[in-house]
């Protein structure tokens, strides 16, 4: 089955592969945990850390990666000679640096043959996400073709999206759409994501793009005290969203905050 041709849901998917997806637990208490993981509260039934840390036994985990583009902390890996042509390169010759996030620089989904490499790496990290014993994969950064000057399009990180997506599948893991709402459905049908994780949706008046694709199964992250209240009461009965600090730092330490409704 070639990956340019496929228009499958994830449950789809995983029933081609001969793999059950486990689901996302609707509107259940979620903690986001993706910068220093903590103990999160009794009756948190979800829980996001980034993948080099463990999940928490009994709650359905869900595993940070960076898909498109790399981690400031992960320099020396990426700008290895076996590697370095995986990062995008601007006109002018130079890394193209995320200018939002000093040190992460985009990864090149150009031809199939870089989105090969690309995924082979990508499914390594889920191979360790899935033997940590995490359920899901939150893959950061799909919208990097919006802000890549032209360089990327929807089209090429969609395909890396189907490489990762399809091997996660086969190891039961569900998958993420993070963010990229204007996706619409493709996300879903296209690439064969699951569930989606929006972040400030009730910031930039998006949300509705995401419950129309996924209905229930949506974890929702607001930044501003002011937008949380409002998400609570426009979906806060029927999804999780929650409000925490922008640099997601863990309980106890100075600039924490988290609710939920």
């Amino acid at each position: 089955m070639a990956f340019t041709t496929l228009a499958l849901t994830g449950i789809a998917l995983a029933a081609t592969l001969g793999q059950a997806v486990a689901n996302l637990p609707a509107n259940a208490k979620f903690d986001y945990q993706i910068g220093d993981p903590y103990t999160p509260a009794p009756d948190v039934r979800v829980v996001t850390r980034d993948r080099t840390a463990s999940p928490v036994p009994g709650l359905f985990n869900i595993c940070y990666i960076n898909a498109f583009q790399t981690q400031d902390t992960e320099k020396t890996f990426w700008n290895d000679p076996s590697r370095v042509d995986l990062i995008l390169l601007k006109k002018n010759g130079k890394q193209f640096e995320d200018p939002d996030w000093e040190g992460e620089f985009f990864l090149d989904t150009s031809t199939d043959a870089k989105r090969q490499r690309i995924a082979t790496i990508l499914n390594g990290w889920i191979d360790g996400c899935a033997s940590k014993g995490f359920q899901g994969i939150e893959p950061d950064n799909l919208d990097t073709y919006t802000r890549s000057n032209g360089l990327l399009t929807k089209a090429d990180n969609l395909a890396l999206a189907q490489l990762f997506v399809s091997h996660a599948h086969s190891l039961g893991l569900a998958v993420a759409q993070k963010n990229t709402a204007e996706l619409g459905t493709e996300g879903r049908d296209t690439a064969g994501f699951d569930f989606a994780v929006a972040e400030e949706c009730q910031q930039f008046d998006e949300c509705d793009e995401y419950t129309e694709a996924y209905g229930a199964e949506m974890l929702e992250i607001e930044y501003k005290q002011a937008q949380f209240n409002a998400a609570c009461t426009a979906r806060g009965g029927s999804i999780s969203v929650i409000f925490r600090d922008v640099d997601v730092v863990a309980q106890g330490d100075k600039g924490y905050k988290y609710s939920e409704c």
